[in-house]
C-alpha cells in the first residue's frame, strides 16, 4: 500500500480503529468491560447524545453550528412532562386541556422543531453568525425551561412515560430501539436523497450551491430545524428515564455532542462527514467514559481526558485537511 493510499485508509477509519483500540485496551484492564450488561448500559448511556448529534450533524456539514441542543432538550422533556402531568390550564376558557402521552410526546416534538426554526430564522434571515444566533438561543431555552417549572423538577410521571426511557423490547432498551431508527433513518436521507446531497453542497461551498439553483437559505433553515425536533426527541428520552424533568437537564450535552460529531470525521468547515461517523464518534466516547468509570477515575480527570480527546480529534482532522489539499 502506497503511502497516500495508507493515509486515505487511516483517515476513513480512523474513528473505527480508535474504538477497536479502546475496547482492546479496556477489556484488558477490567474484567466488567465486555459484559452484556456494559454493552447495553454503554448503548443506553449514549442514545441520548446520539439523537442530538445526528441533528447537529447535519447542521455542521451545512456549514453551521448550534450551541442551543442542550437548552432545547431540557425545555422540551419540561413541556412534555408537564403536559402530560397536569395539563395545560386556560384560565381565560375556564378549561384544563389533558395531554395524552402520544399528545405529550407531540408536544416535545414540536417545542424543538420550534426552538430549532427560531435557530434556522436567525441565521437565514436576520444573517446572524449561528455561533451568536444558537448562543442566544441556549440562554432562551434555559430561561423558558425556568419559568416553566418555576425552578424546580417535574416528577413523578408514571410507568407509561417511564417506558420511553427503562424499557425493554425483545431485551433492547427502547432508547436504543428509538435512536437506532432515527439514525439509520437519518443516514439514508443524508447520503441518499436530494435533501442530502444539497445539504453537502451547500457546506462544501455556499457560493457555488447559489449558482446551482439551490435554494441555500431553506435548506440551512430545515437543518436547524431538524435538529431542533431530535433535540426534543433527546428530551423525552432524558425525562423519561430519570422519571423527572429537571430545569437544568441537559446542561452541558451540546458539548459532548459537537465532540461526538467532530470526533466521528465530521469537518467544522462544512461539507464532509457521515451519520455512520458520528455513531463512531459517540460510540467512542461511550466507551471512554464507561472506561474511565470502571477504572475509578476521577470525574475531574474524565474532563481534562475527555478535552485532550476532543483537541486530539480536531488536530487530526486539520492535518487530513491539509493533506487533502496538498494532493
Amino acid at each position: 500500500m502506497t503511502r497516500p493510499a495508507s493515509r486515505e485508509f487511516l483517515a476513513r477509519f480512523q474513528s473505527l480503529l480508535a474504538l477497536v483500540v479502546m475496547a482492546v485496551v479496556l477489556s484488558l484492564l477490567s474484567d466488567k468491560f465486555l459484559t452484556t450488561d456494559n454493552g447495553w448500559n454503554i448503548l443506553r448511556q449514549i442514545s441520548v447524545n446520539l439523537c442530538l448529534s445526528v441533528g447537529l450533524t447535519l447542521v455542521i456539514v451545512s456549514g453551521g453550528i448550534d450551541l442551543s441542543v442542550g437548552a432545547t432538550l431540557g425545555l422540551a422533556g419540561a413541556v412534555a412532562a408537564g403536559l402530560f402531568k397536569s395539563g395545560l390550564p386556560l384560565p381565560v376558557l375556564g378549561v384544563r386541556l389533558d395531554f395524552t402521552l402520544t399528545g405529550a410526546i407531540v408536544a416535545a416534538i414540536v417545542v424543538g422543531l420550534a426552538l430549532g426554526a427560531v435557530n434556522g430564522l436567525a441565521v437565514t434571515a436576520l444573517r446572524l453568525p449561528p455561533f451568536i444566533a444558537t448562543l442566544g438561543m441556549l440562554s432562551i431555552g434555559r430561561g423558558l425551561t425556568m419559568l416553566w417549572t418555576g425552578g424546580f423538577p417535574i416528577t413523578d410521571l408514571g410507568p407509561r412515560f417511564g417506558y420511553l426511557g427503562t424499557g425493554a423490547p425483545l431485551g433492547v432498551p427502547m432508547p436504543v430501539w428509538i435512536v437506532a431508527t432515527l439514525a439509520g433513518w437519518f443516514a439514508l436521507v443524508a447520503r441518499h436523497s436530494v435533501f442530502g446531497r444539497h445539504v453537502y453542497a451547500v457546506g462544501s461551498n455556499e457560493l457555488t450551491a447559489r449558482l446551482a439553483g439551490l435554494a441555500v437559505a431553506r435548506i440551512r433553515f430545515s437543518v436547524y430545524a431538524l435538529a431542533g425536533a431530535l433535540a426534543g426527541v433527546a428530551g423525552l428520552l432524558v425525562t423519561a428515564r430519570l422519571d423527572s424533568a429537571q430545569p437544568t437537564a441537559g446542561l452541558g450535552y451540546e458539548l459532548d455532542a459537537i465532540a461526538a460529531v467532530v470526533i466521528g470525521g465530521t469537518s467544522l468547515s462544512g461539507g464532509r462527514g457521515t451519520i455512520g461517523g458520528t455513531v463512531l464518534g459517540c460510540l467512542i466516547i461511550g466507551v471512554l467514559n464507561n472506561g474511565l468509570f470502571l477504572l475509578n477515575v476521577s470525574p475531574f480527570w474524565q474532563q481534562v481526558i475527555k478535552g485532550a480527546v476532543i483537541l486530539l480529534a480536531v488536530a487530526i482532522d486539520k492535518l487530513n485537511a491539509s493533506s487533502r489539499d496538498t494532493t
